[in-house]
């Protein structure tokens, strides 16, 4: 290589002296083609051998000389092919030279050379593809380069821009504007081979700048042809072609147009100066350094820079002031960053060689814009394509946005051409303008408000026009565009807050919500690519939403904040030169490899190039932006940068009505005006400054409108603050004007134009100083400005005269100017500017005129405040902008999911599901999440399906499958916020009930009768059962589809596949977490799920029985999960299981299952204290159930009792619980009617007989209930039970309501346990105790259910810990109640049973739909006759268990008769502490005789009645031991009279009757017995008993007894004993001295005249064998009455009505009917059992039947005919007791009305 000789090294030669002679040789003519292309090819190796030291002084001449060069190289053409080599190698020593280190010295002008040489090469037609292509590869590395280094250059003052470099114009076309641009430029050569032209004379110096006018490459054609398009001429042929002048690249050096003045201006206006640090990296860089950073990360940094808008901190560095300073024109010597100093004595001319810089990148930048505008007839496709590349290329390299001069251009000529491009039909250049529209948008958009609001309405506009020559490509590219514009971070977002909630905006981001919706909707039905592209940037929004929510959810919302957001990397990836990412070489840490590397081959992309310089100047890195950016300004209409959602819902409704305003005004302004002033958006009364402030700001107002309503005389003050809106200062006249005219439509008439103008040029002469003479001088300047604007351009003014000259315009103003003239030179400008541009008035302009309008309206909006653009931190309104999107996302996806094939599109839909539910799950947006819920159950295939098909359907369709996965998905994981929803996933899951598609676990459920202690919901159905239709429904465990004759054939293999891939997803769904993870929801979402599932209650339509029991179990065991806080649900389980079971007018499964739920979750409920009582009180639900119904459930419940009581009754304390199970046992064990105040009185039950007056009616008044309830809550139903007498409202409002009245019947008080309005305190005084048995009506009952309720009540009584004063008197009573039910082995039960219908096991059940036949179990009858009527079944086990039960019941009474006085102490003990004497126990006897003993000891005198004598037998022992017992020695006299009265008496009485006819002998002996024991007790207590006042009575009652059972036997046993006792008695009582008195004459006293007189009736001679004495003479009649206490009736029976009917068979006495009529009550009642027609006629209470057989009183008040005394006629005697004695000690007292001796006064009503 010449130059490189031993001595020197070859950095140390200056670089120009070894160039020299290539570049000559380059520049020369004569050389050829491939000598200039050796030539060229040494140069480039000096070039990318790194041979010429970028430090050396001489290095930036010698690059200077070289551009020049190799821009103006000639050689002499040979033959196209090899010319075009030649041309290739000038392209890669211009790449080269641009792209290596020593690159960095060139200045401005030989940058722009090279590039321009480039462009020639590029255009210029007639070369071959592959040529211009290349260029286009060189220009995209140079632009890269060049781009990628802009943050590193500063912005220069005016001042120094113009010193140094005169504007470079390159202008794409011909010098002249008619030439065509293909048509030929003739070199100004003449021919070829001809003279010489020197260099000189084609590079004319202007100003000193070097310009190079073009490439000449001598004596070569390129086209031998005439070109098509060229002027047609020969010389083609012969001419010197130049590739550059055709391509008609003009340099122009005129700084004087006033595009290019403003645009310094801007620069010079935001006040940067020279001291700006300089950042352009120089040749002394270290040229060998790679940066190890990739190329796509680099474009990445520089644009987070810009996208985040983070001002850049500046970094103050001394040296780099000074090195600025010292760049500054007036300084010679030019200082690079390294400080290496350039002086003048290298330069040519005295002009300092300034490295390039802004200026040149500037102009590259406006070249490029020019080349994409569309309207430019000089810019071929090509071209524009060209340009739009390479604008692709400098945004992809550089943040151009924090370039002002390169930012002014992009807002206006760069959007323009790029939107006028959007219409353009050509594909190519429509896509590449949307790909530079995007790099616009994503990095600069918060300059660029209006502009983008523009670029989203073009694309709405494309994609919704209806046009058929639209492409649909066209259509798909647009969306795709905005799904690209959707995914930079926080877009969206900062469209809702920038143009949604801007007054004056459209309302892009639910505009294009709603038309992305809709496009996602097929109208076809056919999905394309539109479609999904809709979709997808529609979940886009969704998908950032939900990363943000999971990030908040990872609450690494800190870390958040910090983290800086990554631009997209799109912008990077889609660079179009290959992106050398792994060519890189990172082993940065050995410089000498890397040295070597990068010196042997120069980087192979410009950014890369950059890269590298910027290594050099790495530590100024600061941008020079720094000082410009500052905080970012906030909108006024906002408060602050981040606005509250509160803030922005005002503002978007105050906007809506600042719309409907606006249309308003544009009818008639007024009314526009007013109605903003209704609304307070403006104020009242109208103030001026605020209304013109509107009219300027609101660009949807009609300009006409507005000129009328300022111009209008009224307004004139308006007028004036409307024209004060404007700024004109600084403005020439005609300026001002154009901008006064834009605002608004200029009337026609001339005194409304005179009205403006005056207003006008008053404003103006104030803003600027007032110029001119005087105002009218200033007025009729504006007017002659808009007259000769109208002469100019108007079309009918034109066609009549020749437009006006200036010197006539200046003629017309002579002497205007106060009699002088205006300055000539203002005059000829005004000229100019109107005649080149007209001032257009608005609503006049079409096409281009009108664009160039709305363009500048635009450009002057986006200059303003309402310009400024909001950056948002991602995340932030998620909430705003999901609430607006997820209605239409939801239904796209719907319909997507529904229409789709596509596997990856049906994910898709579901992923956008599941992220909508996470989103709507963080919110709390219920309402979102049900849609979502609702719309999925739709696509599970499972509410649609008849059940038949529905396993084979839901298996074979594996879209159902993944929606009812996801369903339960969502549903676990998000159940919190489910409302609505819960219905259809109940219904889904009843469907899966109904087609046996649940787990097993599902449909089994907790029995307490079944031994396994579980059953099945789905039940087996009879054959017998099956419906009659025509598809036979059949009986087997697959299901089958209906039209199959299931008989032919079984399931097929498809269907069993079916149901097997069916089970399998329900699996995977696994439906009951939904159950057990209940316990985790929010109480609300709980509460509607249980809401759910209580709505499933039977009907005709929708479901039958079996459905609600599964709702009913899942519903318990919801309740069950969540017994933590089940107080909060228990009112409305309560009233669900209170409906299916009151309202229950027969048995059916669903009420079994009701009951037995009841129980369950009784049993498991009590433990919980806070509960309990709640709990208990519910039982009595099953106490308003219609008997009936509650009999067949007996079983199940005395199973479910005794559960309860075995693990609970030690939770059990109050009475009323107490009283609430003991009367549940005794309404299951011994089918007692429930109490009537618990019954639902509604019914139209026909069993409540005749009402008599003894009926107690309460009215309810209907204000003491809530109608519309239909239920009453516990508290309300069993407050005060303590109000004496009051009955409280025990039954539910709904019954009230139907009936309106409750009537109370007397039998509802009568029970010896009040009810539950009754209070408990102390005995009921109307309760008859003379009876042994408790005077109830017992219904049938059900064995097994009476022993087990026995066995509950052994477990309470046999553990002394479960006997509370609370319970023990009901206790009592409820083992006496069944005593009288297991009677004589419960022959009552077997009675009442054989008269009552067979339950039909259909009529129970609720019709099914036949469809439904096939699937159903209808469980048979015959199981529920097993359940209640058990002894049916099996008759040999009945007497027996009955046996054990009456011993048990025995065993039960003894025992506490025994306790009972411990009990009682040590009670009164416990309780000595209490104060209120109400609530002490008392222990003393008269207590525990009321409470315990008396009831006790009639209990078992009652069983002495059995028929069976085992039984019998056993129970006298017990009555025996019983009342001997040491406790009893306690009592008083009156105690034991009552002893006598209820017990002895009424047991005697009783074992009169024929009790058990087939065991004659057996029966003898009980008598036989219970008479010794009545003898034994009265001996025992003969002292105590003397002391009475009535003792006559007991004894003369004593005395019939004996009477009756001296005769009641048919064998010896009685006649043989009872004499016996009665003469132990008389000579115990005659020892006594009962019998003396010693004041009558005979010294016995009236006792024993009236002793003997009895006995002689029976007993003739027993007096002659006691006591020889004379019997006194007199007779008296031999008939006494005997006195008992009766028990009052209220009120009275007519005297007719206590007559017993005559008809009555006696089998007991033998006696005549006639005579039988007045007999004791216990002869009343016949074998058969059938009530006395008198008694019948006055049953007591409607509600419950008494029939009076079971409640007759043995309260004799009448005489005693015997039948012995033959011709005694019957006659009454007076009663020697003083009835006052009587009332006295009896413990009731007698009726006031009834006299004792009247013998019609006798009832047997009990």
């Amino acid at each position: 290589m010449s130059g490189k000789t031993g001595m020197y090294e070859l950095s140390e030669i200056e670089p120009n002296v070894f160039l020299r002679p290539f570049l000559e040789v380059i520049r020369s003519e004569d050389t050829t083609g491939p000598i200039t292309g050796l030539a060229l090819t040494s140069v480039n190796k000096f070039l990318s051998y790194a041979l010429i030291d970028p430090s050396h002084e001489g290095t930036a001449e010698g690059m200077e000389n070289m551009a020049d060069a190799v821009t103006h190289a000639r050689f002499v053409g040979t033959d196209p092919a090899s010319d075009e080599v030649v041309l290739m190698k000038i392209l890669q020593v211009l790449r080269t030279l641009l792209l290596t280190p020593v690159g960095a010295h060139l200045t401005n002008e030989s940058v722009c050379e090279i590039m321009q040489s480039c462009f020639r090469i590029c255009f210029e037609m007639r070369l071959s593809e592959l040529l211009r292509k290349s260029a286009e590869h060189t220009l995209v590395d140079m632009v890269q380069l060049l781009f990628t280094r802009l943050p590193h250059f500063k912005e220069e003052p005016k001042s120094y821009v113009g010193a140094n470099m005169k504007k470079l114009k390159m202008r794409a076309g011909g010098m002249s504007d008619s030439s065509k641009w293909k048509k030929q430029k003739r070199s100004p050569r003449p021919t070829r081979h001809a003279t010489k032209v020197s260099p000189g004379t084609e590079q004319p110096a202007t100003n000193g700048t070097v310009m190079p006018s073009n490439i000449t490459v001598d004596g070569v054609t390129f086209i031998d042809a005439p070109s098509p398009i060229s002027s047609g001429s020969s010389e083609n042929t012969s001419s010197a072609v130049s590739p550059a002048t055709d391509s008609g690249l003009e340099l122009s050096s005129q700084t004087t147009s006033k595009e290019d003045l403003t645009d310094l201006e801007q620069i010079n206006s935001l006040g940067l100066s020279a001291a700006m640090p300089s950042i352009e990296p120089s040749a002394t860089e270290h040229p060998h350094k790679h940066e190890p950073q990739n190329e796509g990360l680099r474009v990445e940094k520089i644009q987070s820079a810009s996208v985040e808008s983070i001002p850049e901190v500046l970094e103050e560095c001394t040296s780099v002031a000074e090195h600025s300073d010292s760049a500054s024109v007036h300084d010679m010597d030019y200082v690079n960053p390294r400080g290496v100093r350039f002086t003048q004595s290298s330069q040519k001319e005295g002009i300092a060689l300034v490295p390039y810089g802004l200026p040149c990148i500037r102009e590259l930048f406006r070249f490029l814009i020019s080349l994409t505008n569309p309207h430019d007839r000089h810019n071929s496709e090509v071209m524009i394509h060209m340009g739009l590349q390479l604008l692709t290329v400098a945004l992809e390299s550089a943040p151009v946005a924090n370039c002002q001069s390169l930012l002014g251009l992009v807002k206006d000529e760069l959007c323009r051409h790029l939107f006028q491009l959007l219409s353009v039909e050509r594909l190519n250049l429509y896509a590449a303008s949307l790909r530079v529209c995007f790099l616009l948008f994503e990095s600069m958009r918060e300059h660029l408000k209006f502009q983008l609001e523009m670029y989203i309405k073009k694309l709405m506009e494309i994609i919704t026009v209806e046009n058929p020559k639209m492409p649909y490509e066209m259509k798909e590219m647009a969306l795709e565009a905005i799904v690209q514009l959707w995914r930079i971070p926080s877009f969206v977002t900062e469209l809702y807050i920038n143009y949604d909630c801007d007054y004056y905006c459209s309302n892009l981001f639910e505009d294009l919500t709603k038309l992305l919706s809709k496009n996602a909707f097929p109208v076809s039905g056919q999905l394309y690519t539109t479609h999904l592209l809709s979709l997808e940037a529609l979940l886009t929004v969704i998908d950032s939403t939900e990363a943000h929510c999971q990030a908040k959810v990872l609450s690494n919302i800190h870390q958040q904040e910090k983290e800086v957001v990554k631009p997209s990397t799109e912008t990077a990836s889609s660079t179009k030169e290959p992106s050398n990412n792994n060519e890189r070489v990172s082993e940065g840490n050995s410089p000498n490899v890397v040295t070597e590397l990068s010196g042997a081959c120069p980087p192979t992309s410009g950014c890369l190039m950059a890269d590298q310089m910027k290594q050099g100047c790495q530590d100024l890195e600061g941008g020079s932006d720094a000082a410009e950016k500052n905080i970012p300004r906030k909108p006024t209409r906002f408060s602050g940068l981040l606005p509250r959602t509160q803030e922005l819902m005002e503002i978007k409704s105050k906007k809506k009505l600042l719309i409907t305003g606006t249309e308003q005004f544009n009818q008639k302004p007024r009314k526009g005006i007013q109605f903003l002033q209704e609304k307070n958006l403006l104020a009242i009364p109208m103030d001026n400054n605020e209304v013109a402030q509107w009219l300027r700001e609101n660009p949807r107002l009609d300009k006409k409108m507005i000129g009328e309503f300022v111009s209008d005389r009224k307004n004139i003050d308006l007028l004036e603050s409307f024209v004060g809106t404007f700024n004109f200062q600084g403005l020439r006249l005609d300026e001002a004007l154009r901008l006064y005219l834009e605002a608004f439509r200029l009337p026609g008439e001339a005194p409304v134009i005179q009205r403006l103008l005056e207003a006008f040029t008053e404003h103006w002469r104030k803003s600027n100083g007032s110029p001119f003479a005087s105002s009218d001088a200033c007025f009729a300047l504006a007017y002659a400005v808009i007259m000769l604007n109208t002469d100019q351009h108007n079309h009918n003014v034109r066609k009549q005269n020749v437009p006006m000259t200036l010197e006539e315009f200046r003629k017309n103003l002579k002497g205007v100017n106060g009699g002088k003239d205006f300055e000539q030179d203002i005059l000829e400008d005004m000229y100019h500017a109107i005649k080149n541009d007209e001032i257009v008035m608005p609503e006049e302009q079409t096409g281009l005129v009108k664009e160039n309008y709305i363009w500048n309206v635009l450009l002057h909006r986006g200059a303003t405040d309402e310009g400024i653009f909001l950056h948002m931190p991602p995340g932030s309104y998620d909430h705003d902008l999901f609430t607006m999107t997820w209605g239409p996302t939801i239904a796209a996806l719907s319909y997507v999911f529904d229409k789709s094939l596509d596997e990856t599109i049906i994910q898709k839909a579901i992923s956008g599901f599941r992220k909508c539910a996470m989103i709507s799950a963080h919110y709390g947006l219920s309402d979102v999440f049900d849609n979502l819920i609702i719309s999925l159950c739709k696509f599970t295939a499972l509410s649609s399906e008849s059940i038949e098909n529905l396993p084979s359907v839901f298996g074979s369709n594996p879209k159902a499958h993944i929606a009812a996965k996801t369903v339960f998905h969502l549903a676990h994981r998000h159940g919190d916020i489910l409302r609505e929803g819960w219905k259809n996933i109940m219904e889904a899951m009843l469907q899966l009930f109904r087609a046996e598609l649940l787990p097993k676990a599902m449909v089994e459920v907790e029995d307490f009768v079944d031994p396994n202690g579980k059953i099945s919901l789905q039940r087996e159905e009879t054959p017998s059962n099956r419906g009659e239709s025509t598809v036979l429904s059949f009986v087997s465990w697959l299901t089958l589809s209906g039209t199959e004759q299931s008989g032919m054939r079984g399931p097929s293999t498809e269907n069993q596949e079916a149901k097997r891939m069916a089970l399998e997803c329900i699996k995977q769904c696994d439906p009951e977490k939904l159950i057990t993870e209940s316990k985790f929801l929010q109480l609300e979402s709980l509460q509607e799920l249980m809401k759910a599932l209580i709505s499933v209650t039977p009907d005709e339509e929708t479901y039958d029985e079996e459905d609600a029991a599964f709702c009913l179990e899942m519903l318990l065991r919801i309740v069950l999960e969540n017994r933590d806080r089940v107080g909060c649900v228990w009112q409305a389980v309560r009233d669900h299981l209170y409906h299916l079971c009151v309202h229950a007018l027969e048995f059916c499964f669903l009420v079994e299952r009701a009951v037995v739920g009841l129980l369950r979750l009784a049993i498991r409920l009590l433990r919980r204290e806070e509960i309990s009582a709640q709990v208990l009180l519910s039982l009595r639900i099953l106490l308003m159930m219609k008997p009936s119904v509650l009999s067949r459930v007996s079983h199940q419940v005395a199973y479910g009792l005794h559960e309860l009581l075995k693990t609970n009754a030690a939770n059990i304390h109050s009475g009323d619980d107490w009283y609430t199970l003991f009367t549940l046992l005794e309404c299951i064990g011994s089918g007692v009617k429930p109490p009537p105040a618990l019954q639902v009185t509604a019914r139209a039950d026909n069993d409540t007989g005749a009402q008599s007056d003894s009926e107690i009616s309460l009215s309810y008044h209907p204000s003491d209930v809530s109608l519309d309830r239909g239920y009453t809550s516990d508290s309300e139903v069993y407050a005060d039970h303590s109000k004496q007498g009051k009955m409280h409202r025990s039954v539910t409002d709904v019954d009230v309501v139907n009936s309106g009245w409750l009537v109370v019947g007397k039998d509802d008080i009568d029970s010896p346990k009040p009810t539950a309005g009754l209070s408990r305190q102390g005995p009921s005084p109307l309760v008859n105790q003379y009876s042994l048995t408790v005077g109830l009506d017992l219904g049938p009952h059900d064995t097994k259910s009476l022993m087990k309720c026995v066995e509950s009540l052994s477990f309470i009584v046999r553990d002394a810990a479960h006997v509370t004063p609370e319970n023990f008197e009901l206790c009592v009573k409820t083992i006496r109640i069944f005593v009288e039910a297991s009677l004589n082995g419960g022959y009552k039960s077997q009675e009442k049973r054989a008269k009552s219908h067979k339950y039909d096991g259909k009529s129970n059940r609720f019709k099914k739909k036949p469809k439904e036949n096939s699937l159903r179990r209808s469980r048979a009858s015959s199981q529920h006759q097993s359940h209640s009527h058990s002894d049916e079944d099996d008759d040999e086990s009945v007497p027996a268990s009955y046996h054990t039960v009456s011993l048990q019941l025995l065993d039960l009474m003894h025992t506490l008769h025994t306790r009972a006085a411990t009990i009682y102490s040590s009670w009164a003990e416990e309780q000595r502490h209490l104060e209120a004497a109400g609530k002490k126990i008392e222990a003393d006897s008269q207590t525990l005789w009321s409470n315990c003993w008396c009831p006790l000891l009639q209990g078992i005198a009652w069983l002495c009645c059995d028929a069976r004598r085992q039984v019998r037998m056993q129970a006298l022992t017990y009555l025996q031991r019983a009342l001997l017992v040491h406790d009893l020695q306690a009592l008083d006299a009156l105690e034991w009279e009552s002893c006598f009265n209820k017990v002895l008496f009424p047991l005697l009485t009783k074992l009169l009757e024929n009790v058990s006819p087939a065991d004659v002998g057996g029966m003898e002996e009980t008598r036989m017995r219970a008479s010794t024991l009545l003898s034994k007790v009265f001996l025992q207590h003969l002292s105590p008993l003397l002391s009475l006042t009535t003792f006559a009575a007991l004894w003369l009652t004593i005395l019939d007894f004996m009477d009756k059972y001296m005769h009641a036997g048919s064998s010896d046993l009685l006649p043989e004993a009872i004499p016996e006792s009665l003469k132990n008695m008389l000579l115990v009582m005659d020892t006594a001295g009962i019998f003396h008195s010693a004041d009558s004459r005979t010294g016995y006293s009236d006792l024993w005249e009236i002793t003997w007189e009895r006995i002689d009736c029976f007993l003739p001679r027993l007096r002659d064998e006691l006591f020889k004495q004379t019997v006194i003479q007199e007779p008296v009649p031999s008939v006494p009455a005997e006195p008992h206490p009766q028990k009052p009736v209220a009120p009275a029976l007519p005297a007719s009505a206590a007559h017993p009917a005559p008809s009555e068979k006696s089998s007991e006495l033998g006696a005549s009917d006639s005579e039988r009529a007045p007999g004791p009550g216990p002869a009343i009642r016949g074998a058969s059992g059938s009530p006395l027609s008198a008694v019948a006629s006055v049953k007591m209470s409607p509600v419950t039947d008494v029939p009076p057989h079971m409640a007759q009183s043995p309260l004799i008040l009448q005489p005693l005919a015997s039948p012995l005394q033959v011709g005694v006629p019957p006659m009454t005697l007076p009663i020697i007791l003083n009835p006052a004695l009587i009332e006295a000690t009896s413990p009731v007292p007698l009726l006031a009305t009834a006299r004792p001796t009247d013998p019609m006064t006798t009832s047997e009503v009990n």
